[in-house]
């Protein structure tokens, strides 16, 4: 499980801000216990990516963008349209 994780809860859903330095093992071993909506930070030069869980499996959402919080907002617009709340 990860610790201490931030959370922008000004929208619901709440979305948890994954620290820099976590690993996709990571990652995928907290969201599968916890069900969080998760934030993944980007590379130097890269998007944001949103990570949910299914039910069944961790999904992605990409090219969110390199703004944080337009990432955020663009990522509870696609929870919110597929009903992933």
């Amino acid at each position: 499980m990860l610790e201490d994780l931030e959370f922008d809860d000004a929208g619901s859903p709440a979305i948890g801000l994954v620290p820099p330095g976590v690993t996709w093992q990571q990652v995928h071993d907290h969201i599968k216990i916890a069900h969080h909506h998760l934030l993944i930070r980007p590379d130097a030069d890269g998007d944001y990516t949103g990570v949910y869980w299914t039910g069944r499996e961790m999904a992605l959402v990409s090219d969110l963008g390199s703004d944080q919080e337009e990432a955020i907002e663009e990522f509870r617009a696609y929870l919110q349209e597929h009903d992933k709340i």
